[in-house]
């Protein structure tokens, strides 16, 4: 038995191409796509839905790259099962495993933490419709989603969650079709606050903005986890992966395009960083059917417990490669009980940084930023590079080293506007705020 989370010595599983469209399409589209109108607002129309489309082709590029090196070092007999492993191997560098590692578990945390806020953020929300002076904060909510986090996160792999997957795929349809329904009837309602897509008039408050929203943009389009979806494959991977990126993008065209457009439609430069919020604002009546919200809210929650389990693989797989003893079961006491702990530890520490800090939009700016800019934006074309060697001279080498520099800047500026928004909310609102930040 393999003490991780993935199973190293195996190496593969029976998967097919379309269980790594699942996992795919769990990994790319979840609720982050409820951020996509707060985006566009940093950036307008023109600009927001360019950018848009240039990250969709720029990251569908950079991850078939990716397969590509992985299949690449599959047919001369190095397999990898883990982002780190590839890029240590492929770039010939012993820090670079390090570098990923810890990366990875940045994008790791940060998203268990944006999940767990948004998936109470959504819980307050509905129970503020209905019991407006109740008694339980956002913090409870913040609990309970841990604990039911927690509860699950006991299956073991990716291969594992395949039905589960294709379940999430099925939601993010169902939730992205609800809310934009939503935000079309609320603009044509007479109770929407009057539309102003205008940008800030300090220029440089306008450039921190747009960069803030290139970083949320990343963040929504990154995953930093392809290798091990991947590695789900039966062997021969070779050509699966393609198959599965355009099925995950035949969602992520549909989902992205139509939320970001109809709520930025819908309430311009007044939208806030969960959509959700700006539909049931805290002042006047509701600007969609509390059944419809409902519905919405409940998908939302079934996919963000599948985004948890999908992401917390990777941070899972880190923490017990040291703890359990690959010569008992899975299920003995020995390995039970520092997998309870550990799991529950990790999730602990995430609900209570959520609950401290509950700056939704900003998180996921800081998480794109310094973690799957890197990941996903620089390192794929590196190792393409590196690893199949196309002529110095050649449109594909320029295009990938043109791309690497373009997105290290974009990153490092993105990371400083993402971190500046960060500590401006923080310096602003309280610890353990009741109210997401925007």
């Amino acid at each position: 038995m393999a003490p991780a989370a993935f199973d190293a010595e195996a190496g593969a599983t029976n998967g097919t191409w379309w269980h790594a469209g699942f996992h795919l399409t769990t990994a790319i589209v979840g609720p982050t796509v409820l951020t996509l109108p707060y985006a566009l607002r940093g950036m307008g129309w023109g600009l927001g839905l360019t950018l848009l489309s240039v990250m969709a082709a720029v990251t569908f590029y950079e991850y078939s790259l990716m397969s590509r090196v992985l299949d690449h070092c599959e047919a001369r007999g190095r397999r990898h099962i883990r982002f780190r492993e590839l890029a240590a191997d492929v770039l010939g560098s012993g820090w670079m495993f390090y570098f990923v590692v810890t990366v990875q578990t940045a994008i790791n945390t940060g998203v268990s933490i944006g999940a767990i806020l948004l998936a109470a953020d959504c819980l307050e929300i509905m129970y503020t419709s209905l019991a407006p002076h109740g008694p339980l904060k956002l913090y409870h909510f913040i609990i309970i989603v841990a604990v039911v986090l927690a509860f699950l996160s006991q299956l073991p792999s990716f291969h594992s969650l395949r039905h589960i997957n294709f379940v999430s795929l099925l939601l993010s349809l169902g939730y992205t079709i609800l809310v934009a329904a939503a935000c079309i009837r609320a603009g044509l309602s007479k109770n929407v606050p009057p539309k102003d897509y205008s940008l800030s008039s300090s220029k440089s408050e306008k450039t921190f903005d747009a960069f803030l929203s290139v970083s949320i943009l990343a963040s929504v389009f990154g995953n930093g986890i392809l290798p091990e979806i991947q590695a789900t494959l039966a062997p021969p991977a070779a050509g699966k992966m393609m198959k599965a990126l355009v099925l995950c993008y035949s969602v992520v065209v549909f989902t992205f395009f139509l939320s970001s457009t109809t709520g930025y439609w819908a309430f311009g430069s007044r939208v806030q960083s969960n959509v959700l919020k700006s539909l049931m604002p805290d002042s006047g009546p509701a600007l969609a059917p509390t059944w419809l919200l409902g519905v919405a809210v409940l998908f939302v929650l079934l996919q963000l417990l599948a985004i948890g389990l999908v992401y917390s693989q990777v941070a899972y797989e880190i923490m017990e490669k040291g703890s359990a003893d690959a010569s008992q079961d899975r299920f003995s006491r020995r390995n039970l009980v520092p997998r309870l702990l550990l799991r529950t530890l990790y999730l602990a520490f995430c609900a209570f940084v959520a609950a401290m800090l509950p700056f939704f939009g900003d998180i996921v700016g800081v998480v794109g930023a310094v973690g799957f800019v890197p990941l996903d934006f620089v390192l794929p074309v590196l190792m393409y590079n590196m690893a199949l060697a196309p002529p110095r001279r050649s449109p594909v080498f320029l295009a990938n080293t043109a791309v690497m520099v373009l997105f290290a800047g974009v990153g490092a500026i993105g990371a400083f506007a993402s971190i500046r928004k960060l500590a401006l909310d923080a310096g602003k609102f309280k610890l353990f705020s009741n109210n997401v930040v925007d």
